[in-house]
């Protein structure tokens, strides 16, 4: 299986894709599960009541605030890093979840580094689709790397983080 196929969930496990990107120039099918660009999303809100779920790819440009009217309608939403060092996403995937009260998955997709796993995961991400080259083992081993810290999203745990941590390191 290539490596641009694999995707895992916030557990660092292989999963299975069932979602397709649909390019901008084709026609919608009948089912999904589909992935869309936004400005399609937008621009065709009819095609979003797929049987078999439909989500929306959005870029580091885009306004999450945008996808609200949306969201009911889509099970999954793509955030895209088109740069280990943009972290645009990270405050997308925030906002989707605390703002918009987001329960869908929230995937990663383009050029995330192995070291921003557990940000991700902290923020609220569900999943990430690997990078071209990159493997199963090198991402959850930072899970294992910080096995004793939660890593559930921030809005889903109880204390304030200074808390957290001092839990965390027995203090």
């Amino acid at each position: 299986m290539p490596s641009a196929d694999i995707v895992i969930d916030r557990k660092g496990q292989p999963v299975v894709d069932v979602w397709t990107l649909l390019e901008d120039e084709l026609p919608v099918p009948l089912f999904g599960p589909i992935i869309v660009p936004l400005a399609r999303a937008l621009s065709e809100p009819a095609s979003l009541a797929l049987p078999g779920g439909v989500g929306v790819v959005i870029g580091p440009d885009n306004d999450v605030d945008q996808l609200a009217p949306l969201l009911p309608h889509l099970a999954l939403v793509a955030v895209t890093f088109p740069k280990f060092r943009d972290g645009r996403g990270f405050t997308q995937i925030r906002t989707l979840r605390e703002h918009h009260g987001f329960t869908g998955e929230i995937r990663v997709v383009g050029h995330p580094l192995p070291d921003q796993f557990l940000g991700l995961v902290r923020c609220g991400a569900s999943s990430v689709l690997l990078p071209e080259g990159q493997t199963v083992a090198v991402w959850a081993a930072i899970l294992a790397l910080h096995g004793g810290l939660d890593t559930r999203p921030v809005a889903e745990q109880p204390l304030p983080l200074l808390r957290r941590l001092a839990a965390s390191y027995d203090l």
